[in-house]
């Protein structure tokens, strides 16, 4: 039995007063959708066994280039995180594994291991560094890392990603994402093939060091911390990458590394289609690259992304094994909280997406009506799909209302009091 943040009496009163309006949420909901043809507990297994990474970074506070207000009882290292990401698994059920970012949550393996153990946590795709320099690091950042124009850097930032395969292999990962900042602001600064070549250079240095068992994750991002240039600024971009490194390497889609108005889930289809779909970092957005809470801006967009994703599995696509994690700073929410119901928002996407009638929305999209075709969707959409989540988080042990239950166990205040306030004042996202 894995140890618990919260007290598991609290979990439970809390469910006790909701568990027969559930029910019969539950069993309405099972007669609407058996007119449908499709039985509840299809359904519900699927969602029960869905399950999206927390980044250990995401339960901090973060903050924007002016300024960081932290909150109480933020994480003081690694350790505290995990026990953080111990409460967000404990209540939603949908959370089983931590993506560590090294070096911010370097420490032994072993204890890291042993620490998520306890929760019975694991770990999910392990995340590299080369877009800010650390204390004592030989060579800077600043212009660049695995592109950068003097070898030594290059090496450098090799052997840092190197060195994160190494951990991740003790602590039981099976993935390396990689996201460099590296471009450039002024027109003329870099040369935009050179710079390319040398990053297709570094990122097979580093492929040729996975293990067999396991996949690399490059992730594109149209802008920031370069403003003029990126070098892996779309999906284009990074689906050459893929290509040009081998089968165990794949493209990583964040919903907020994209121009505005551009068609996410085309490019989600596209990469399924020619096998080169990795994963997921899941967000919202409305201006840019936000990071806001999964489906607080655009739920409809997040839907239409796991349409794509649902058709892909019934459909058995090839090679199709798309991992799940959450990317999100929180600046004036509980990041605990925002991580919770951004969880419960991406499972409820995917139960929706798997109301959608394929046949019906086939044989419309073959008869060219448009009209119905995308009415069949909103069906799916519009249905509510909240009693499926709640009875998935109660059946395995989780809470019917995870904040309200989260709120009422003061674990907030409780870590408040053992972790040091930290001072804010500062820029720049943690």
């Amino acid at each position: 039995m894995a140890d618990t943040m919260i007290e598991t009496s609290i979990v439970e009163k809390d469910n006790a007063a909701r568990l027969a309006n559930l029910k019969n949420d539950y069993e309405n909901l099972g007669e609407k959708l058996a007119r449908r043809g499709i039985a509840i507990s299809d359904i519900l297994q699927k969602v029960s066994a869905f399950a999206v990474a927390v980044p250990s970074w995401g339960v901090g506070t973060g903050g924007t280039r002016f300024a960081r207000f932290p909150g109480g009882g933020e994480p003081r290292n690694i350790f505290d995180k995990i026990e953080d990401c111990a409460v967000i698994q404990q209540l939603t059920r949908a959370t089983p594994t931590v993506s560590l970012h090294i070096p911010w949550d370097k420490a032994d393996p072993r204890q890291l291991k042993q620490a998520a153990s306890r929760f019975g946590l694991g770990f999910d795709a392990m995340n590299s560094n080369t877009f800010s320099d650390q204390l004592g690091q030989a060579h800077s950042y600043k212009f660049g890392s695995l592109t950068h124009a003097d070898a030594a850097v290059r090496n450098q930032a090799v052997e840092h990603n190197l060195e994160c395969i190494e951990i991740g292999k003790t602590l039981g990962s099976k993935a390396l994402t990689i996201w460099v900042g590296d471009g450039s602001n002024f027109p003329g600064q870099v040369n935009f093939a050179k710079s390319f070549e040398r990053y297709l250079d570094s990122a097979k240095a580093i492929y040729a060091s996975l293990p067999a068992d396991w996949r690399l994750f490059t992730e594109h991002k149209m802008y920031e911390p370069a403003f003029y240039s990126t070098v892996v600024q779309d999906w284009g971009t990074n689906y050459i990458i893929a290509k040009e490194l081998g089968d165990k390497a794949s493209c990583l889609v964040d919903l907020g590394h994209h121009a505005p108005n551009v068609n996410i889930e085309m490019i989600v289809s596209r990469l399924i289609q020619f096998g080169k779909l990795g994963g997921f970092h899941f967000n919202d957005s409305k201006y840019g690259d936000d990071d806001l809470d999964a489906g607080s801006v655009d739920p409809y967009r997040l839907f239409l992304v796991f349409n794509e994703l649902v058709d892909a599995e019934l459909n058995k696509a090839k090679g199709f094994n798309p991992a799940h994690m959450l990317d999100q700073s929180h600046n004036v929410t509980d990041p605990i909280e925002s991580l919770m119901l951004s969880a419960i928002e991406v499972q409820r996407a995917y139960a929706a997406a798997l109301l959608v009638d394929r046949k019906a929305l086939t044989a419309y999209q073959e008869s060219n009506d448009a009209l119905m075709a995308t009415q069949t969707l909103k069906v799916a959409y519009r249905t509510d799909v909240e009693p499926i989540l709640a009875m998935a988080r109660f059946n395995s042990g989780g809470a019917i209302d995870p904040v309200t239950a989260y709120r009422a166990s003061g674990y907030r205040k409780m870590i408040s009091e053992v972790r040091p306030t930290v001072a804010g004042g500062s820029g720049g996202i943690v």
